[in-house]
């Protein structure tokens, strides 16, 4: 009632809201402190401690997950970095391999020996028994091949467990390697992996 008024003159010389700024006011130091301290509270007893550990491990597993889904070297295990890693994976993935059919095979070698016709029964042995010396053929061309090429291509680096690498990625069905294949079967390698 008392209170002046301004003139429109002067209330368009107010300053206008600040473009880019945060939207809201910066909290007091007083305020900023005790939202750390929430924050950083200690949980009240071990369920909750417990909680709060699982719930870090799966989240980090998770992001670990998709980073090696991506590709992202830096979430690799130390097992699978490097780039004589990095070759060998593409190597066994660019190439097919009877452990693919292993699952396959040795399902159909059990149909027939369940069913109790004595011919079929011995097809199932012989099936099976082809199979693992298949795998078994399969490896060890697998490990003299990429000997070779691992000599040719890096010459200077040491083949300690690639052999091991190699035999326990083809292993695998080629769906649930990890890291993921980035090659297709039958595709040509690239001769620089330095990168």
């Amino acid at each position: 009632m008392f209170k002046r008024t301004k003139s429109p003159v002067e209330q368009q010389g107010a300053a206008p809201a600040k473009e880019g700024g945060k939207g809201r006011p910066t909290p007091t130091r007083k305020e900023a402190e005790a939202a750390a301290k929430a924050r950083a509270k200690a949980p009240r007893d071990r369920k909750e401690a417990s909680r709060r550990q699982r719930e870090f491990r799966a989240e980090e597993s998770r992001k670990i997950r998709q980073g090696m889904k991506s590709g992202d070297e830096r979430y690799f295990l130390p097992r699978d970095k490097g780039r004589v890693r990095r070759f060998i994976r593409d190597y066994v993935d660019a190439r097919f391999s009877i452990v693919e059919m292993v699952i396959p095979l040795m399902i159909v070698g059990l149909i027939l020996g369940y069913t109790g016709n004595s011919a079929l029964v011995q097809a199932s042995s012989l099936v099976l028994l082809a199979t693992v010396l298949f795998v078994v053929t399969d490896m060890v061309l697998l490990r003299f091949r990429l000997r070779r090429e691992l000599r040719r291509r890096f010459p200077d680096e040491p083949l300690k467990g690639t052999t091991y690498y190699a035999l326990t990625r083809s292993m695998q069905m080629k769906f649930m390697r990890l890291p993921k294949a980035r090659v297709k079967i039958g595709q040509p390698l690239p001769e620089d992996y330095d990168k």
